[in-house]
């Protein structure tokens, strides 16, 4: 027969473990949920990252579009301004009147 003890003991020390292996596998799992969200927290930062880059992209197209709609209206203007010069000139000359 086995000694009562020896047998409680063995019983005691199966708990022990078990108890060890369900701790053991809580920290993994709580290990496993930080590693989830530390590499989400780093794909919302490159996410951010990409939207910051893009909306400074946007930022400088849209300054190079009012700057090219500046000079196309500046050279609109000159021709505007040119043309009515020649208007008026002509007006001039068809009103003066003719010294013979």
């Amino acid at each position: 027969m086995s000694d009562p003890n020896t047998e409680n003991d063995r019983i005691e020390a199966e708990k022990v473990r078990e108890a060890a292996e369900a701790a053991r596998e809580a920290r993994e799992h709580a290990r496993q949920q930080l590693e989830t969200a530390r590499q989400d927290q780093e794909t919302q930062r490159r996410t951010a990252e990409d939207a910051r880059r893009a909306a400074e992209d946007a930022r400088h197209a849209t300054i190079g579009a009012v700057a090219a709609t500046a000079e196309a209206l500046n050279r609109n203007l000159a021709q505007m301004q040119f043309l009515e010069s020649a208007r008026e000139t002509i007006r001039s000359l068809q009103t003066k009147p003719e010294e013979d």
